[in-house]
């Protein structure tokens, strides 16, 4: 059966994309936040999952304001990259794993989550800077099959992180579930705290950043006790991202090792994380 092996969570902001194009991971404005993802990197060649479930937001590629579906899986067999405006270079595409996709949709609808089929979809910045991050090398990275799980975080009214929470833990159940002798690892990402318009352009949050790492592995629930509108006033309105790492966590269960952790602030006004989960009960 498939085992869900180890997660992580990370920010997706679209700098980092182009600073992986030119090659900056060694700039000093960069280098605190790359140094973080060495121990991902080294735990990922070592593994060597099958296939990745990323959880992201879609930025105008796919949905747009007129049509925002609260989570949407891909289905497919290929996942195509375009570029959202941001002026990243397209990335090769992504190879699906359409069985295992329609698996977690089938299982994930039985257990009441109502959830939008893509048999075509694009993926942006939200989906392929974490690809990057998690699998530098191309070669490296083109031997993962990929499921994007895409979920709102764009157009009010957002999921509740109670419902993110619990989505995680359903996937974990739909993994579990799947027959076939696969390595998965689950990628929550976005955020961490940042505001990018407004008056508050710029607005992060390092003590509640801080909290919610700490609390993540053991007290997960300690997010559930603020509404999305609460969190926007906290953490800024995109921000709320964070929610997405609780589908991460969810997934995982119990009995989880944190191997690694590392907080930098700021990056394009963002302030990052990233922070690697190893499942004890596989």
């Amino acid at each position: 059966m498939a085992r869900l092996i180890g997660g992580v969570g990370s920010s997706h902001v679209p700098a980092i994309g182009n600073a992986l194009e030119q090659g900056l991971q060694t700039d000093p404005y960069w280098k605190p936040f790359f140094d973080g993802y060495k121990p991902v990197w080294n735990w990922m060649e070592d593994k060597k999952p099958d296939v990745a479930i990323l959880v992201y937001n879609d930025h105008g590629l796919n949905f747009f304001l007129d049509t925002m579906p609260t989570f949407a899986i891909g289905a497919a067999a290929e996942y195509q990259n375009a570029d959202e405006g941001w002026g990243l270079k397209p990335l090769d595409p992504f190879q699906g794993d359409p069985e295992f996709s329609w698996h977690l949709i089938d299982s994930l609808v039985h257990d009441e989550f109502d959830i939008t089929m893509c048999q075509e979809m694009l993926v942006d910045h939200g989906f392929t800077v974490p690809m990057s991050l998690m699998w530098p090398n191309q070669d490296t990275r083109d031997q993962v099959k990929v499921i994007p799980l895409c979920v709102n975080v764009v157009q009010y009214p957002f999921p509740t992180a109670q419902r993110c929470l619990k989505l995680g833990e359903a996937i974990g159940k739909a993994v579990a579930s799947f027959d076939k002798d696969l390595d998965v690892v689950i990628l929550g990402t976005g955020g961490l705290s940042h505001q990018l318009d407004g008056e508050r352009a710029g607005h992060t949050n390092r003590e509640f950043d801080t909290e919610f790492l700490e609390k993540l592995k053991d007290e997960p629930e300690w997010l559930l006790k603020y509404s999305n509108y609460e969190l926007a006033k906290i953490v800024g309105p995109q921000g709320v991202e964070m929610i997405m790492w609780l589908i991460m966590r969810g997934a995982l269960g119990g009995n989880i090792r944190e191997l690694s952790r590392n907080y930098h602030i700021p990056i394009s006004n963002t302030a990052a994380g990233v922070i690697l989960f190893e499942n004890d009960a596989v």
